[in-house]
């Protein structure tokens, strides 16, 4: 029986440069921006805005004495580690393989570059939106939250004279008894709740212990996977440490907050499947599996490609089996051609093996 006839299509597949398509590639998204600053504005507000006061009983706060203490990593580190060092690599990228799609997508989602900004700053901001209105809506209290309520380490109101305050605090010395503080704790009559007398700013974010999301790591991740081929099916280990490096640094921040008492292990735990939920939606909206044949670019580089030659044909992922035609790029050299098959052997294709 002859094999089934093979039509193949062979076109050139220029460089797309930020100079020559990155004005087309903004305007087509154009909507895809207003959304994301969007975002920005939404987690702004829900930053500023006073979170829900668990109730924190008198019982309770013994668990809730843990130090007070700085971060091991800086609060203006984390920005940098989730979004300013994969955007410097995605740029990099770009400038290695000038393909404004890839950029766009990558830190925001469409076209190469364009797709990977886009796609970076959705990941960051959508996590970032859905983590802070957890945050509100739960108010969980910080390991640390009794001296964020209490600063000098006594449960005392802060309304009483301060003559009175100073002659407590020598008799807690002189006596080093738990009489005083049951005379004059700072707990509610009725509920026995907290009744804090700490710096208003400071007990605010003892209220937003839960969740914690490191999505921008998690989205670069998937990015390297994508790049260097991973999933080619050729058994390079080294690969697979590369990708699992961006995934190790969000962890070890996440266990240096647990550490600094900023947060339980629960919320950290919660917070990566947060991230890397939000990571992995956002990079499969606008780029192919890393395990498939198309896994070097964005969905719609293919689409620019194939509009380039007039072609009809939906550009699609090597996993989807429900059509019968597929696109297949010789990566070897970069994106130098496309190759349009005509071909019942789907099955070999959606394992990943590429077609000789």
């Amino acid at each position: 029986m002859p094999a089934p006839a093979t039509t193949t299509a062979r076109a050139g597949a220029p460089h797309v440069y930020l100079k020559t398509h990155g004005t087309r590639v903004a305007r087509l998204h154009l909507s895809d921006w207003i959304v994301l600053v969007l975002l920005a504005v939404a987690d702004g507000v829900l930053n500023l805005i006073e979170p829900f006061h668990r109730f924190v009983g008198e019982d309770m706060v013994s668990g809730l004495r843990y130090p007070l203490k700085d971060n091991t990593v800086p609060v203006w580190a984390v920005p940098v580690l989730a979004v300013v060092a994969p955007i410097v690599i995605i740029v990099g990228i770009y400038f290695r393989r000038r393909n404004v799609y890839d950029l766009h997508h990558a830190i925001l989602g469409n076209s190469e570059t364009h797709a990977c900004l886009a796609c970076l700053l959705f990941s960051v901001l959508i996590a970032a939106v859905l983590t802070d209105a957890i945050k509100d809506g739960v108010g969980r209290p910080r390991p640390d939250f009794f001296w964020r309520c209490f600063p000098d380490g006594v449960p005392v109101s802060s309304d009483l004279h301060p003559l009175i305050l100073l002659m407590f605090r020598l008799f807690l010395l002189i006596t080093a008894t738990l009489s005083a503080i049951i005379l004059l704790q700072n707990y509610h009559n009725v509920t026995r709740a907290v009744l804090c007398h700490g710096d208003s700013a400071v007990i605010k974010e003892g209220y937003k212990s839960f969740p914690r999301a490191f999505a921008g790591l998690g989205f670069l991740s998937w990015y390297l996977a994508g790049k260097i081929k991973a999933f080619d099916q050729r058994g390079h280990v080294a690969k697979l440490c590369i990708i699992a490096l961006p995934l190790l640094l969000a962890a070890m921040v996440a266990v240096s907050r647990v550490d600094d008492y900023w947060h339980h292990w629960q919320d950290v735990f919660t917070s990566g499947a947060i991230g890397l939920v939000v990571a992995s939606f956002c990079y499969l909206q606008f780029f192919p599996p890393p395990s498939g044949e198309q896994g070097l670019w964005p969905h719609s580089y293919f689409q620019h490609i194939l509009s380039l030659e007039g072609e009809e044909i939906p550009v699609q992922s090597a996993i989807d089996s429900s059509h019968h035609q597929s696109l297949a790029l010789d990566l070897s050299s970069g994106p130098v051609g496309i190759e349009v098959r005509t071909n019942s052997r789907l099955d070999s294709m959606e394992a990943g093996a590429r077609s000789e």
